[in-house]
């Protein structure tokens, strides 16, 4: 039990959550929508700080994150809930098990033990992952501001549904933040999702705004956001927040409350690539189709390979002091491996 950050006092005992888009209000003794921040007599406590559900050493490729220190480790940590109920949740039995099951569990991990964790498996990162790091602030801050101080960099894998002032509490202890940017239709986030899309898109422009390192992540999920309108909007938003931008287009597979649809094919996820690359998007990725040539990253200029991928594995790596070592043309990314 920790009392939560960023929320107000009500009358009748009750609280204003500002952590997250929900903005809930929440009378004494319910909870939020995340099912792990509970108001007790007035004041707001988050019930998983410390309890660690999943630990894991990950390759950074798996968050995705292809240009921000490829090739590199990163400890992946979560706790139970998220404030999203996605149909298609890939992990919920450890993201809704509060809402469906009513059960917080987790092993006591305390921020610096993350931290030496980190440390003792050559971890560059720490990656706030699995259901999502927004209803666990209180603990990603802690840990985040320690891993800052050691020389560990910090990783946001969110669906983006931050308050403007929880993403500038932890910005400076924020290096990079993985997105999934779900749809560009409101409507999909209501139904799919719980909630909106706005937020998301706000979310985005703060962090490219506060200088976090952003790749942004799309499943494709076949007819229900797979249309040539729906990419081509996002790809467009996307090239606003920069042309450096990655995104990764993944391939869905059926899970949860969606298990009646087919996979996403190859040939949908490379339509979706070929128009991100159209709109001018630098980095457009394959995600779920290991040996496909959208693992790589090519350079914008040349259009040659300069770092090869088959999965999470870096096969040959053809970047020379963060540009290509075939034209000299700069690479964006951050700790982009030398050959």
């Amino acid at each position: 039990m920790k009392e939560a950050m960023l929320y107000e006092r009500l009358e009748r005992e009750k609280v204003r959550c500002n952590l997250c888009g929900h903005r809930c209000i929440i009378s004494s003794s319910k909870k939020g929508i995340c099912g792990v921040r509970e108001n007790r007599g007035g004041t707001l406590y988050t019930l998983v700080y410390g309890k660690a559900v999943a630990v894991h050493v990950d390759p950074i490729e798996k968050k995705p994150l292809f240009n921000f220190y490829p090739g590199s480790r990163s400890l992946s940590i979560a706790t139970v809930g998220c404030n999203f109920r996605c149909l298609h949740c890939q992990n919920y039995d450890i993201s809704q098990m509060p809402r469906e099951q009513g059960q917080i569990v987790g092993n006591d991990l305390e921020p610096g033990e993350v931290v030496s964790a980190a440390k003792r498996y050559g971890c560059k990162s720490i990656s706030y992952t699995y259901t999502e790091p927004t209803i666990f602030f209180e603990y990603a801050y802690d840990t985040a501001k320690i891993a800052n101080h050691e020389g560990i960099k910090n990783i946001f894998v969110t669906n983006g549904y931050m308050t403007h002032e929880a993403l500038e509490m932890i910005s400076p202890y924020l290096d990079a933040a993985n997105v999934d940017l779900k749809s560009f239709n409101d409507e999909h986030y209501r139904k799919v999702c719980g909630a909106r899309l706005e937020p998301v898109l706000d979310a985005l422009k703060d962090m490219k705004r506060m200088g976090i390192w952003v790749e942004v992540t799309t499943l494709l999920i076949p007819t229900v956001n797979d249309s040539e309108d729906e990419l081509r909007g996002i790809a467009d938003f996307i090239l606003l927040l920069g042309p450096e931008t990655p995104w990764h287009i993944s391939a869905f597979y059926p899970t949860y409350k969606m298990a009646d649809l087919p996979r996403t094919s190859a040939n949908l996820i490379r339509k979706g690539r070929e128009i991100g690359l159209q709109a001018g998007l630098r980095y457009v990725y394959s995600g779920n189709i290991p040996g496909d040539e959208g693992e790589s990253t090519f350079c914008h200029n040349c259009g040659k390979v300069v770092i090869q991928r088959w999965g999470y594995q870096i096969l040959e790596n053809h970047i020379k002091d963060s540009r290509c070592a075939h034209c000299g043309t700069k690479i964006d990314g951050i700790g982009l491996l030398s050959v």
